[in-house]
């Protein structure tokens, strides 16, 4: 019997796989690492002139059309390949594309935010007709299954919650021994011995909420005055381009000049080395984040999270047990004393960060999402073995 076919639909704007791409690029390979062994895995992506059009790689079957328009060419590719299932990864227009071109195979609709459910992108009554034409919708969060249901509540069944999740061997806790001298050799390197060090990973946008943490900078300086901030990242996936909010956040920074430094964009491979300098990572993102992975890769580093209580971060984050919530409207107020009482007690700090790490072992592993979505495969009428067991993660 041949074996079941899955194909993964990205939205083509990164290369896969590529350290430089987005969190969607990431949570299509990520799965499909670990349902290789069940199923026969493609996962489609931008083609870049140092791509192949296709290739293998770990097991998984890369496609990357050479022509445009990409998602027709997509189709074109799928239609001669006859996949069991096909999913789209946060494009709504097209899952309902490929659904009217492959009527026969199940569609998963994949959405891991609202910016490609809302204006300018697509309008209400288009996204109704997408939403109405997948066979199942994956979302990220109850949040964004409730912002998905919002939109036509005839679909509601039909949405589905699985975590995105973090490879825990690769995200490890920075207080073994082992990480712990890494983590001093490191910080010699960059002249940062003795330093308590607060970490900011993420694209420098407002929706990201990071003025608010470079604005309370300061006031935490001065309480802490060995505090430093790491800003990691940059306006735009693998880009440094200094756009105006970027301009805005180096000029709030001269106000605490000796206590941020800004990192340029680095590669998700080298994450987990700068989760292992931090004593408290912070994500103040808007209402409008939907998960989050940054939250549960510093977790599952040991890292204390400071968040904001909004979104899907409600969900990942105990306040006071596996990291800390600021509220929304007490926010700067908040920021100072959540990241202070971490960076002024130790004990405090590697508590929230190891019970921080035991929730997402128990609950935000790369191997939990491959489980929900077989289950869900399933139900679609898909005959598709069990994941892997969890102890392989």
């Amino acid at each position: 019997m041949s074996r079941t076919k899955i194909a993964f639909v990205t939205p083509g704007t990164f290369p896969v796989p590529s350290g430089r791409s987005s969190s969607v690029e990431l949570v299509a390979t990520q799965v499909g690492e670990r349902l290789k062994r069940q199923a026969e895995v493609t996962v489609f992506g931008k083609k870049t002139r140092r791509m192949s059009a296709s290739g293998w790689r770990g097991g998984i079957r890369f496609v990357r059309p050479a022509r445009k328009p990409y998602i027709g060419q997509v189709a074109r590719l799928l239609k001669s390949d006859h996949p069991d299932l096909i999913q789209v990864e946060n494009r709504p227009r097209n899952a309902r594309y490929l659904k009217q071109k492959l009527p026969a195979a199940p569609v998963v609709l994949s959405l891991h935010s609202t910016a490609f459910m809302s204006p300018p992108h697509i309008s209400p009554s288009a996204l109704r007709l997408c939403l109405r034409a997948a066979d199942a919708i994956v979302v990220n969060s109850q949040y964004l299954k409730t912002r998905v249901v919002a939109q036509d509540e005839s679909i509601a069944e039909k949405v589905v919650v699985s975590y995105p999740g973090v490879d825990m061997q690769r995200f490890v806790s920075r207080w073994t021994a082992e990480e712990q001298a890494k983590r001093e050799e490191q910080l010699a390197r960059l002249g940062l011995s003795g330093k308590k060090i607060v970490l900011y990973v993420g694209r420098f946008i407002p929706i990201k909420g990071v003025h608010h943490l470079v604005a309370v900078m300061p006031t935490i300086a001065a309480l802490e005055p060995d505090a430093v901030l790491l800003l990691v990242g940059g306006a735009y996936y693998g880009s440094n381009r200094l756009t105006p909010y970027v301009r805005k956040l180096r000029r709030m920074a001269r106000l605490a000049s000796p206590h941020i430094r800004f990192v340029p964009f680095v590669p998700h491979e080298q994450i987990p080395a700068w989760f292992r300098l931090a004593d408290v990572a912070v994500v103040p993102s808007a209402e409008q984040e939907a998960f989050g992975l940054v939250n549960v890769e510093a977790m599952a580093s040991g890292v204390p999270v400071v968040a904001t209580a909004a979104g899907g971060m409600k969900e990942i984050i105990e306040h006071g047990v596996s990291g800390l919530l600021a509220d929304p409207a007490r926010l700067p107020e908040q920021l100072v004393h959540h990241v202070c009482s971490v960076l002024s007690d130790e004990a405090y700090a590697r508590s929230l960060g190891e019970r921080g790490l035991v929730r997402v072992r128990d609950q935000f592993t790369w191997q939990h999402t491959a489980e929900r979505l077989v289950e869900l495969y399933r139900s679609l009428g898909v005959r598709i073995g069990d994941a892997e067991a969890p102890g392989q993660e």
